[in-house]
């Protein structure tokens, strides 16, 4: 008798304890997951990474100057026959030879060179392909933003609903430990048969195992939000049946389908994939191989030391500016077997442009389908949950006249706890749809959670 009552106390205080004190709503632990959450971070690196394709884009149409130098040691031989030579005092004479050599000397070389393209397809689809990809980068940081309110939104409910789930399992432990005392005093007084003691032993044994597993579960539903929030212990609100059913969405299904076609940032990364993947192929066409540069350059060779006939020194001077055309002839089939490739490559990409449009579609009519039909299931739930409670409370009124057993509150006990979990998890997945709507059309910021964590209320008290 004593641990019986023992054990009623401590699981009515541990209910209490489990209480949320100072919660954390869903938009607080979102800003938080905004600045803790790694995958955001990575993305966002990502983004900034894909913006400096803009500045590369820009780059390849502007001038280029380089400077290259050289010093080292060399030899060089000249010999020139049969020239003319001429110099004051000297007279003209024909075939003169001329003859330096110079053995491992100090040689030097420089060169400035820049260098202005002004034809160049290639350059063109190489532009067209950086600038789509800082697009794409673009695309996939809203998509990141918006993967991290989803996914802080179901780590939250999944805490919400661990941490329900151990507040109502606790309360039932509760009333079936303080059935099991009633049983056994009514048995020792020869009220009840031995068989409603053992109902009753067996139920408040079973419901201890599964308030063991539903602390663990919230245990690790609270570090997987700590995970993305970076907030330790974090205490949650949980969800509380409201007085209104959830709205149902107001657009047919087409319209969301339509706009998904659109809007969607997944389909629009795989279309800007599909034109990177046009332009690669572009890069190695026939009409793009010629290519026009302006060109100028200045620089000088220098050699100095000893050869054969004493001491020497070469030294050459050029300057050059001018236009310079350049058309590969033949490559060994290197530009064509590089084109066939790129083409597959657009294949592919329209291929998979395609399944995600049909993926995105099943997505659509599902979240749809959830939130249409969720309206409608947390209302039956609500009325469900209703008569639940009503016929606990008629059965344990029923067992106290012995119109009822044992057996039948541990059942009506049951089945109240499970009604009131199946309600909230209907909000829940109507809430999570809702959001999943926002994002597959491109439009889940924070307008769409501050009204999703405007439909949360305390912890049930039921």
């Amino acid at each position: 008798m004593r641990h019986t009552t023992a054990a009623v106390w401590s699981a009515a205080l541990a209910a209490l304890l489990i209480q949320p004190v100072g919660a954390t709503d869903l938009l607080e632990a979102w800003r938080a997951a905004e600045r803790n959450d790694l995958e955001t971070r990575s993305a966002r690196a990502a983004q900034r990474a894909g913006e400096a394709r803009r500045g590369q884009a820009t780059a390849l149409w502007r001038p280029t100057v380089q400077f290259s130098g050289t010093l080292g040691r060399a030899s060089s031989d000249t010999a020139t026959r049969g020239a003319q030579f001429s110099a004051p005092g000297f007279g003209q004479s024909s075939g003169a030879d001329f003859i330096t050599s110079i053995d491992d000397g100090n040689a030097t070389r420089w060169m400035l060179q820049a260098r202005q393209p002004l034809v160049s397809r290639e350059r063109d689809a190489q532009q067209a392909q950086l600038e789509r990809s800082a697009d794409v980068a673009d695309l996939q940081w809203q998509a990141a933003q918006q993967a991290l309110i989803l996914r802080t939104a179901e780590r939250y409910f999944d805490a919400v609903l661990a941490a329900e789930s151990l507040r109502v399992l606790r309360r039932q432990q509760a009333s079936v430990a303080q059935a099991s005392t009633e049983a056994n005093d009514r048995f020792r007084i020869g009220d009840l048969p031995v068989t409603d003691t053992y109902e009753a032993g067996a139920r408040a044994q079973a419901v201890n195992a599964q308030v063991l597993a539903a602390e663990m579960q919230l245990q690790l539903a609270r570090a997987a939000l700590s995970d993305v929030t970076g907030l330790p212990d974090v205490s949650l609100q949980a969800l509380r049946p409201a007085d209104d059913a959830p709205p149902s969405t107001s657009r047919p299904l087409a319209e969301w389908i339509a706009d998904t076609q659109l809007r969607n940032l997944q389909l629009r990364q795989q279309k800007t994939a599909t034109e990177v993947a046009q332009l690669e192929a572009a890069k190695f066409g026939a009409l793009a191989s010629p290519t026009l540069d302006l060109v100028a350059q200045v620089g000088q060779d220098r050699l100095r030391g000893s050869g054969d006939f004493g001491a020497a020194s070469n030294r050459a001077t050029n300057a050059l500016i001018g236009v310079q055309l350049t058309v590969p002839l033949y490559t060994g089939g290197y530009r064509s077997a590089k084109q066939e490739e790129a083409l597959q490559r657009v294949e592919q990409a329209a291929a998979d442009a395609d399944r995600g449009a049909q993926q995105v579609a099943q997505q659509t009519r599902a979240a749809w389908l959830g939130l249409d039909v969720g309206a409608g299931r947390v209302r039956a739930l609500t009325e469900s949950l209703k008569a639940t409670l009503a016929r606990r409370d008629a059965t344990r009124l029923g067992r106290q006249v012995g119109d009822r057993t044992t057996l039948d509150l541990l059942n009506a006990e049951n089945d109240a706890s499970t009604a009131e979990l199946a309600l909230l998890q209907a909000r829940i997945a109507v809430l999570l749809d809702r959001l999943r709507l926002a994002a597959l059309v491109g439009q889940l910021d924070e307008t769409q959670l501050r009204a999703v964590n405007a439909s949360l209320d305390g912890p049930g008290t039921r």
